[in-house]
């Protein structure tokens, strides 16, 4: 793969706003998605990064785009594919929002008894609806059980043509963690183990495999 290729990724968590003083999120970092920007512009990539909230800072040379919700993410992430060969979402989008966001803070005394909730666009699929064959998309899995059956799955539902998969039940690896352990998953069955390390180290090994 040139060096000289637009690279598109999306990491961190999403927020998905209850009213204006509270949301549903998830623990993700970016560290992830912040490293795999990094390993790419190493490599001399044109890249875009798209962020939902964290507190790291945007890596040397890397276009950035902040976004906070899905369909935020969502709309960007759609309107830069188009452009990219290379598209990795290594983002942890909320599954679901509130049907209902309030506009002022909901009181205590007048909490809802549930609250009602609705999908969020399905981006990576949405992204294999419309992946051309000269492009290159990479999702990942973050499972918590039945982890290479999940991860399969994904493959051929959201058109992709690698996967990451990471076990995010450990404590001492995923989310939070500077470590991690990925298994990258082929659309035409390759298989590689990428045993516990830093998620920049692994951010250059997943580079390498994607990019061969």
């Amino acid at each position: 793969m040139k060096s000289d290729i637009q690279c598109l990724i999306s990491a961190g968590p999403t927020r998905e706003w209850i009213d204006p003083v509270r949301f549903i999120s998830n623990p993700s970092s970016g560290k992830m998605g912040y490293a795999l920007a990094q390993s790419a512009r190493k490599l001399g990539m044109e890249v875009i990064l798209v962020s939902g909230p964290v507190s790291l800072n945007a890596p040397e040379g890397v276009t950035r785009i902040m976004v906070e919700t899905a369909e935020e993410m969502n709309d960007v992430m759609l309107r830069q594919f188009h452009n990219s060969q290379l598209t990795i979402m290594s983002a942890a989008v909320c599954d679901h929002r509130p049907k209902t966001t309030l506009m002022h803070k909901l009181k205590k005394s007048l909490q809802l008894p549930h609250l009602e909730l609705v999908p969020n666009p399905d981006i990576l699929e949405n992204l294999g609806k419309i992946k051309k064959r000269s492009q290159i998309l990479v999702g990942f899995a973050a499972e918590t059980e039945n982890h290479l059956v999940n991860a399969k799955a994904k493959i051929e539902k959201k058109n992709l043509d690698w996967i990451a998969l990471n076990d995010v039940s450990s404590e001492d690896q995923g989310f939070q963690s500077d470590f991690n352990t990925i298994t990258m998953l082929s659309n035409d069955n390759k298989k590689v183990i990428l045993e516990q390390n830093t998620k920049f180290f692994l951010a250059d090994k997943i580079l390498e495999i994607v990019s061969a």
